[in-house]
């Protein structure tokens, strides 16, 4: 009994430090597939994102870090900016 504990207490702190991030930025200029291409080829060449998904219709950026992995709201916002849009809000979500 005690070492499936100790197994199940290592496995649960293993498996906790490996965390991806769901980020969600609010973004105002989306209006089209165009621009969604855009932006999910941008942030796809980030070293930090594993997936991306652009949200026309509630006007979001969704990104999914992969593990251990993070990306600063700075950068997200330069990116954005860069690229002709505004941001008005970053969430942070652990997977």
């Amino acid at each position: 009994m005690h070492r499936m504990f100790r197994a199940g207490f290592l496995f649960m702190m293993v498996s906790g430090t490996a965390q991806a991030e769901t980020i969600k930025a609010s973004v105002n200029g989306l209006v089209c597939s165009f621009c969604a291409t855009g932006i999910e080829k941008t942030f796809k060449a980030q070293p930090a994102v594993e997936k991306v998904k652009v949200d026309l219709d509630n006007k979001l950026v969704i990104i999914n870090t992969k593990a251990n992995q993070t990306m600063d709201d700075k950068v997200i916002t330069a990116l954005l900016i860069d690229a002709g849009y505004t941001v008005t809000d970053i969430k942070r979500y652990n997977q």
